[in-house]
């Protein structure tokens, strides 16, 4: 989540510097072009021209003749100020950015040019003075302060709850400072806002990198199915391994299958192909002894399995209730409740869900609880 939130502010504060300091400089230009000679007007427009161009060095070779033709204060800010444009455009941050201190630019101009140029404590000090908390926030999370960032961030949310790139941030913050209770607390928030599979996935891919029980990693991957959020043939691969190895072999085949169909894999994928016939045999032979399995809290997990993947969603439930008095009783809860999810009865999953409280299937199951309760 945490690089999720850093593409996000990096983008704000990307669409900040082209919104804010190359509009005004370009708005500037035209004027700037008539007030000025021609030793220097002419070089300055030939500059904006070949910066929009994309010719970075033509523009600053013009830039660099305006500068030496340029005699009067007015003069030499309008050179500044086109090459603070040129620079941007080229990415020299830091060069764009002493432009402008050059010529007194307003601490608003000044604060997102330093974030880009990583000079974070001048980003901070000229943020401070325009009022541009997001970037004083950020900065301090680059700079590994994500105390001092989450500090921020909640200010902001406690003005407005509804604030998505502020909760956003927040949970990217909490995530880095690894305080995993109130990280989950405001990812359901946010995604209580934002119910998107776009939103899901910028949670679960980040959370499925992290070190977890194999039934949990299982659990997560039918929750990024269930919310359409596989988006890699990678994801599918691992998601059909994990459940063979997890004896919910026919679930395997299924995803595979489904992500064929939805061209997330491709035609005569080798490996799709292996997985399915793997999991095809050994979902047979578990649904031969699955319904003698389902009475026997020792076995009734690998029968729960083997009903989830033939999708006879009653009968795995039913199974997983019988499992929850063996040896796997969270894992039994916890696809139980995706079982009586997938039945239909979503308020009776919720229940199941809430019902884990601790161990390390609570996080997963805290997470299904949400989308029991936002969910269509």
């Amino acid at each position: 989540m945490a690089g999720v939130a850093g593409k996000a502010i990096m983008a704000t504060v990307g669409q900040g510097v082209s919104a804010t300091i190359l509009a005004a400089l370009l708005a500037a230009a035209p004027v700037a072009a008539q007030a000025l000679s021609p030793a220097v007007g002419k070089p300055l427009q030939a500059a904006e021209s070949a910066a929009k161009a994309g010719n970075i060095a033509a523009a600053q070779n013009a830039v660099d003749q305006a500068r030496a033709a340029a005699k009067t204060p007015a003069e030499r800010t309008k050179v500044a100020q086109m090459a603070a444009y040129v620079y941007t455009r080229g990415g020299n941050f830091a060069r764009a950015a002493a432009e402008l201190e050059s010529i007194g630019a307003p601490a608003s101009q000044l604060a997102p040019l330093y974030y880009q140029a990583r000079q974070y404590d001048k980003a901070i000090a000229a943020a401070k003075r325009s009022g541009q908390t997001t970037i004083i926030a950020q900065s301090y999370l680059q700079q590994g302060k994500s105390k001092e960032a989450a500090e921020i961030y909640a200010q902001m949310v406690a003005q407005n709850p509804n604030n998505i790139n502020a909760l956003q941030n927040l949970a990217g913050a909490q995530y880095k400072m690894g305080d995993k209770a109130a990280y989950l607390q405001t990812i359901q928030k946010l995604i209580r806002l934002d119910p998107t599979p776009a939103r899901w996935r910028a949670l679960l891919v980040d959370m499925k990198n992290e070190p977890m029980s194999r039934e949990a990693k299982l659990g997560l991957y039918h929750l990024m199915s269930q919310t359409n959020a596989l988006k890699t043939e990678a994801e599918v691969h691992d998601f059909a391994k994990v459940a063979i190895v997890s004896n919910q072999p026919g679930y395997a085949e299924k995803v595979v299958r489904e992500a064929a169909l939805a061209g997330v894999i491709a035609p005569g994928d080798a490996m799709a192909a292996k997985i399915v016939e793997a999991a095809a045999k050994r979902s047979a032979d578990a649904l031969r002894t699955a319904p003698a399995d389902a009475r026997n809290p020792a076995t009734a997990m690998s029968a729960g399995n083997a009903f989830l993947g033939a999708q006879r969603f009653p009968e795995a439930a039913a199974a997983y209730a019988v499992a929850e008095k063996g040896p796997q009783a969270d894992s039994a809860m916890l696809f139980r409740g995706i079982s009586t999810l997938r039945a239909g009865d979503r308020k009776g999953a919720k229940a199941i869900f809430d019902r884990i409280s601790g161990g390390p299937m609570a996080d997963i199951a805290s997470l299904w609880s949400l989308y029991a309760s936002t969910a269509g």
